[in-house]
């Protein structure tokens, strides 16, 4: 699946990714290939994804998240 994250400023990650955690409004929840059609809020926290088997962090102070078509588009505040 794609996994976009996006800032006010800049292009913080665009590429394949095989899962991308974030932290939800209820809690921490995980994304995975073929993921039912979703949009949350996001508190601060990090946000993890797993590409090619390599793990990332991101901070965030919060935002918002898409799921959609194995398309994950986040954007920062």
């Amino acid at each position: 699946m794609i996994l976009k994250i996006i800032s006010a400023e800049d292009v913080v990650f665009s590429g394949e990714v095989d899962l991308v955690t974030l932290p939800g409004e209820k809690g921490a929840f995980t994304v995975l290939n073929n993921h039912a059609s979703l949009i949350s809020t996001l508190l601060p926290g990090k946000i993890i994804y797993d590409e090619g088997g390599k793990r990332s962090e991101v901070e965030t102070t919060g935002g918002l998240v898409d799921v959609d078509n194995n398309v994950v588009s986040v954007c920062l505040y």
